[in-house]
């Protein structure tokens, strides 16, 4: 057995089983289910994909149709690693059981990196909600209390984590099943309470047509779709320590085609096909209140807002839990401070603090230094869910054949038509990368979150050249 492959959990007094890194699987089944849907669903998409819609039309369900193929690969290809062989480090530790310890490092610490960067984001986010609802209060008062309270949330017992998640995602899965089925009533005219007839295929091919402003358009909105599919990873680094890891995983991939079908690409054509395209309250309110505005639904503001700070605090807490998971992994493995890395009573402990001490940091440098360090740090992001996704696919690459060598049977999850359509989605991912250095507001991103893994890998490489050199 190598030493990044995940042995058998181990037994404990209390029932519970731990893993490698002394975590227990105190997940249940429908905790991991629900955070399986609830992944999907992020204030991204309520809010950011206003700007989609903007820059592409009509055009941006064809622009989510084609990244949601590409998750779905990427999502495949995931799942059948982390099925074969289960661990909070998810795709860091199969990107080093497949290219070696630098991958796993340059994967693991990016990815820890974005979370915590975006754990202070979504902070300010969910602030500002409320200091629209209560305008005499802090900004910051409210981001150091949703701190504190997933902080507090994620040092307890993982099952804690689990039974947040789980409201939450419920919570957000009954807001866009409403909506959707809202909007399928009034594109078919039979809304209650509504005077309004059906739109037909007037906001799809008027003000513009379909690509109102055209391949350019697109490419703008399948850059923006791309980036708000973040979030699914979450799941596979639960599995580890859910009551069965497998059969979790498993479920939770084949279930992926309908729910980003359904969510995404569903979503994008309500709206569009409702509401005109150009509507300047597509972004200034968001696509959904836009939308819910325009069908006369009262309180719809308020509403969404109240979806979009669930959202946000759903993503707060999933962050701060798979930031302390990839922390305490690599710790694990070698690749990081071993204090970091110690576990009490099944938690990460010090990995969860600073992973929140980290993440208030970045809400700090936004008001501290907006204009040049924290907008240094949302341009060394953007990309690196982009590198991640590289990584898992070179990785299944590798370990597909020789998982069919050394232990076909852990094959549960297979990816499809392999190894084409792996080859595939890496062409898709380069493509990307090509179109994010075409783009003016794409290319800073790109740049600094290129520096940022050229620096993780070096770094790596240099350490596994070390350990190799002391062990021989």
């Amino acid at each position: 057995m190598s030493r990044t492959t995940a042995p058998a959990p181990a037994d404990r007094k209390d029932g519970a089983t731990a893993s490698a890194e002394g975590l227990t699987h105190g997940l249940k089944q429908r905790h991991l289910s629900m955070i399986a849907l609830g992944g999907v669903i992020g204030a991204g998409l309520f809010v950011g994909s206003g700007a989609g819609i903007a820059a592409a039309g009509p055009s941006i369900v064809i622009a989510y149709a084609i990244s949601g193929i590409l998750v779905m690969l990427v999502m495949r290809m995931l799942g059948e690693m982390s099925a074969a062989n289960p661990a909070s480090g998810s795709f860091s530790v199969h990107a080093e059981r497949a290219l070696g310890p630098w991958a796993g490092f340059t994967a693991g610490w990016a990815f820890w990196f974005l979370l915590c960067v975006a754990v202070g984001l979504e902070g300010i986010g969910a602030a500002k909600i409320m200091t629209g609802w209560f305008p005499d209060s802090p900004e910051w008062a409210w981001v150091a209390l949703f701190m504190v309270v997933f902080c507090v949330t994620n040092l307890a017992a993982v099952k804690n984590f689990g039974e947040f998640e789980f409201w939450f995602a419920a919570l957000k899965v009954g807001a866009i099943v409403l909506f959707l089925g809202i909007g399928v009533l009034a594109i078919a005219g039979v809304l209650p309470g509504s005077d309004a007839p059906a739109p037909g295929t007037a906001n799809l091919t008027g003000a513009g047509g379909f690509l109102p402003h055209g391949s350019e358009g697109l490419i703008v909105g399948l850059l923006a779709s791309v980036f708000a599919y973040g979030g699914l990873e979450t799941v596979t680094i639960a599995a580890a320590e859910s009551e069965h890891p497998v059969q979790g995983v498993a479920k939770a991939v084949r279930t992926a085609m309908w729910r980003i079908a359904l969510f995404y690409i569903g979503s994008m054509a309500v709206i569009v096909t409702l509401v005109p395209w150009d509507d300047k309250a597509v972004v200034e309110k968001g696509p959904y209140v836009a939308t819910l505005d325009h069908l006369g639904i009262p309180a719809a503001g308020q509403i969404m807002n109240v979806v979009v700070l669930v959202a946000l605090l759903s993503a707060m807490n999933a962050n701060i839990y798979g930031a302390s998971r990839m922390a305490g992994s690599l710790v694990a493995r070698g690749q990081g401070p071993k204090a970091l890395g110690r576990t009490f009573s099944g938690v990460p402990r010090p990995a969860v603090l600073v992973s929140s001490v980290f993440g208030f940091g970045c809400v700090l440098l936004s008001y501290w230094r907006p204009d040049d360090i924290f907008v240094w740090l949302l341009n060394t992001i953007g990309a690196i869910i982009l590198v991640v996704w590289f990584f898992i696919a070179a990785s299944q690459l590798v370990l597909r054949r020789r998982t069919e060598r050394e232990a076909p049977e852990k094959l549960v999850v297979r990816m499809w038509a392999f190894p084409v359509l792996t080859w595939v989605a890496l062409a898709g991912m380069a493509a990307i990368f090509v179109l994010m250095a075409r783009e003016e507001g794409t290319r800073v991103q790109l740049y600094w979150t290129g520096g940022l893994t050229l620096l993780l890998a070096v770094v790596g490489f240099v350490r596994q050249k070390t350990a190799a050199a002391r062990t021989s």
